[in-house]
């Protein structure tokens, strides 16, 4: 329930419209089949399935009503039975809560323990808190059924968002709405009203807008009694396939809002204006910023490195958002005010992320530098739709540095972020953008392949057991290295470790080898490559009588290889950002051992999208293989699946190849004799 905009009526009014009473869903008699039902042919497999869910809202009796019926499948879905709800303490109540479980002999054991009521979090005079309940007596089998009334103020409305799609199976769900007079369908009743909805900035909102992500053939309906509604059936679950966009932006649902604009180029274009005004506000630079900013620069400095320096300063302050937020009592103490400009932030050398990003873009301005503030979706939480009415959609503030004819988008929210390079996060999305020409709807430019690289190498040395013993090196560049510095502002040394550890090491090697971080280079150094220096020990090689069997891609053995196992894909692939992969691993031969087979110099390519290339390089007492996967694609179409699968299926062929090594003399394997990988 998103509450936005106050209400501009008379208490008598609210008094009257109050007087109804609210419609409650009423519980259900199960049907036999319902009872004895052990599987659903329509959900195959399902731990569970929603068997009935409804919720009515309504604006003019300031209430929603939620109702739900589940089935209990297996013993996963057994988690349904706890219920947790969220509300916003003061603002809201959360009451008539009422639920049962059914058993498949049709006894009914009703919810008798109180709920939970929980704080969750503060923010300002806003608490966050939830209640819990969990039904009682739950089996595989049984059927769960609640409902809850969610009551808010006076002063508040609803603007609805129905979830049509679940995480489960939904067989029936109705949802409705009855908004204000004024708002209610065209041709209902009664619908003249000098009732008024006022938004934070006095603007009357004079539409009902609702932004529908529905299954074919379902629409929202309107009725001359004043509701709009959605009846639905056979909903499947939620999607869950490898490397989605972010579920949000795939999920069937509709959101409601009251808007103040008649079209979304009206919203769009005073949205616009607006923020501009604001962020022109907090990034004045005032005389305090620009008695910082000509510190920092020279006057011989060129427009570019007077950007770099500044961007350093700004990246060099406390980010809040990745350190330990001060309690009310410590800023007291500290004399640390609440931020109000840019000005603010320099003084106290804190800020979050987007106080030092609109920092940046004052510190630029006050150097005589053109810079513009843009303002992006995240793209790990959702996707920019301009047809979608709300300026929420928008969190990330980014800085356009403009110099010779080229254009900079930068990042300096971003902790370690290095100049010029934007948080795969940030990168490739829409949204508001100031320009020389006014505010208007700008995307922010992706990164190549070559920007973000992944280069592993190692020298290992094999005994007659197949025991192994080197070292490895990690280069990461880009994504993966601020990635990495990042978490180290979040986490101690020895905890990084383990997580390196886990995340790019052991779900890598074979089986058998132990590889382990001794020590990062210039993990605290965003402008240089991010190295990890790896230990190797343990067992690699498999003995079969006079032969020694090893992997031949090291860093690959047990990484799984994405898509290989989907065969059909009804999302857009989402792979976060474009890169290149590079290993190179040298075996040491044990003595008297020589190369009896090896995979083939190889190319998989996938035209304008990928390419996989593997080659080895065979000598008398060593044998080096190395692959390269570069992609060039950080998204892919559902209609580009088969192509991007069969890729992905070749390659993982590639990567189960094995080295053989023998006692006895063997005709070496043809075609071993090619240089390894580069990594230009």
């Amino acid at each position: 329930m998103r509450s936005t905009y106050l209400l501009g009526c008379s208490v008598l009014a609210a008094t009257v419209l109050l007087s109804a009473p609210p419609v409650r869903a009423q519980f259900q008699q199960p049907s036999a089949e319902e009872l004895k039902m052990t599987a659903d042919p329509k959900a195959p497999g399902a731990d569970a399935v929603f068997l009935d869910i409804e919720e009515i809202d309504n604006d003019p009796l300031h209430y929603q009503s939620h109702y739900a019926r589940i089935k209990v499948l297996a013993e996963k879905g057994k988690e349904l039975a706890t219920v947790t709800l969220p509300y916003l303490k003061g603002n809201q109540k959360i009451d008539s809560i009422e639920g049962r479980t059914i058993h498949p002999d049709g006894t009914v054991v009703p919810l008798a323990a109180k709920p939970e009521d929980l704080l969750t979090a503060k923010s300002g005079a806003l608490q966050f808190g939830k209640k819990v309940f969990t039904l009682p007596s739950v089996e595989v089998g049984s059927i769960l059924e609640y409902r809850y009334q969610i009551r808010y103020d006076d002063d508040q409305f609803t603007s609805p968002e129905w979830r049509i799609q679940r995480r489960y199976f939904v067989h029936k769900a109705h949802y409705a709405f009855t908004p204000f007079k004024a708002f209610m369908p065209a041709g209902t009743p009664g619908t003249e009203t000098n009732f008024r909805l006022v938004d934070s900035r006095g603007r009357v909102a004079n539409s009902l807008i609702w932004w529908p992500h529905l299954p074919p053939d379902v629409a929202v309906k309107t009725s001359i009694n004043g509701t709009y509604s959605v009846d639905v059936a056979d909903v499947p679950p939620a999607p869950d396939e490898e490397w989605m966009p972010p579920i949000g932006s795939v999920l069937y649902r509709v959101s409601f809002y009251y808007s103040f604009a008649h079209s979304a180029v009206d919203y769009w274009t005073s949205e616009g204006k607006l923020w501009s005004k604001d962020v022109d506000k907090f990034a004045e630079p005032t005389k305090t910023i620009q008695t910082a900013a000509n510190g920092l620069i020279a006057p011989g400095d060129s427009e570019l490195v007077k950007a770099q320096k500044l961007y350093d300063a700004v990246q060099a302050l406390d980010n809040t958002d990745y350190s330990r937020q001060k309690t009310a009592s410590e800023k007291k103490e500290l004399k640390i005010k609440e931020v109000r400009r840019a000005e603010d932030v320099w003084t106290q050398k804190s800020g979050s992320s987007e106080e030092i990003a609109m920092l940046y873009l004052s510190m630029l301005r006050a150097a005589g530098l053109t810079a513009y503030a843009a303002k992006v979706v995240d793209r790990n939480r959702g996707v920019f739709d301009p047809s979608y009415q709300s300026l929420d959609q928008l969190d990330t503030t980014l800085v356009v540095f403009e110099t010779g004819g080229r254009e900079y988008v930068l990042d300096p929210g971003e902790k370690m972020c290095p100049f010029a390079t934007l948080n795969w996060r940030h990168a490739g999305v829409k949204g508001l953008s100031q320009s020389d020409h006014g505010v208007g709807i700008a995307t922010s430019p992706e990164s190549s392949y070559q920007e973000n690289q992944v280069i592993r190498s190692a020298t290992l040395a094999v005994d007659a057991h197949g025991g192994v013993s080197g070292s490895a090196q990690i280069v990461l560049t880009g994504q993966s290295a601020l990635r990495w510095r990042q978490a180290a502002l979040r986490n101690d040394s020895v905890e990084l470790k383990k997580q390196f550890d886990r995340d790019e090491l052991q779900g890598r090697v074979p089986d058998g080898v132990e590889a382990h971080v001794d020590h990062f280079l210039a993990l605290d150094q965003p402008g240089k490559n991010l190295m990890a220096m790896v230990n190797v020990t343990g067992t690699l090689g498999t003995p079969m009588g006079k032969r020694l069997l090893l992997p031949a891609l090291f860093f690959e053995t047990r990484a799984k290889t994405p898509f290989v196992n989907e065969a059909k894909r009804l999302e857009p692939v989402d792979m976060h950002f474009a890169e290149r992969v590079t290993d190179d691993v040298t075996y040491q031969l044990p003595d008297g051992f020589t190369v009896e087979g090896a995979p083939q110099d190889a190319t998989v390519p996938w035209p304008k999208h990928a390419v996989f290339i593997l080659k080895n390089k065979t000598g008398a007492e060593q044998i080096e293989l190395a692959n390269m996967l570069a992609r060039a694609f950080s998204e892919a179409k559902p209609e580009e699946y088969p192509d991007l699968r069969g890729f992905y299926q070749k390659v993982a062929s590639a990567e189960q190849a094995q080295i053989v090594l023998s006692t006895a003399t063997k005709e070496k394997t043809p075609g071993t004799t090619s240089a390894p990988v580069g990594t230009e």
